[in-house]
């Protein structure tokens, strides 16, 4: 990507602080009560530390696990445990890099070949060589000027 934005650039470069964390396997229980259970912590202890009450800390626990507990919820009670919450989105692909050349190669075909069947219907049709060499040289075009159709 030779047109990337400083923002880009530094939006990179903290993402793929993220990359090795996507394999972390969530704990059946949640991180709340899975970590308060190893640390020999009980639902009270907690909850003194947060002002709510037991059943309030079994609540949340039990939103953590079905998906459903706020960031908010989840900073306090990072907080309280002494800990941190770290939050971010990890793209599949690994960088933004590989999502924005996926997405725009993908784009590339769709647009290459129907240009190339229009093309064969009216017996001009190109090679395979030409047409992959066409959808690379499209791809490197929508990478550069990163156009918001990029994404429908």
């Amino acid at each position: 990507m030779e047109n990337k934005t400083l923002q880009f650039q530094q939006l990179n470069n903290k993402i793929s602080g993220f990359e090795n964390l996507k394999h972390v396997i969530i704990p059946t229980n949640g991180w709340i009560k899975t970590i308060r259970a190893t640390l020999g912590m009980t639902m009270q202890q907690l909850g003194n530390k947060l002002l709510v009450s037991k059943q309030g800390i079994l609540d949340m626990e039990n939103r953590e696990k079905e998906g459903a507990i706020t960031i908010k919820s989840l900073k306090e009670i990072a907080k309280a445990m002494d800990m941190q919450l770290v939050y971010g989105f990890v793209p599949n692909d690994g960088t933004l890099d590989a999502l924005v050349k996926k997405r725009a190669t993908a784009l590339a075909t769709k647009i290459v070949m129907r240009a190339a069947a229009t093309m064969k219907l009216e017996n001009q049709a190109n090679s395979e060589k030409r047409i992959k060499k066409a959808i690379q040289e499209r791809a490197n075009k929508i990478i550069n000027e990163m156009p918001k159709v990029l994404w429908d």
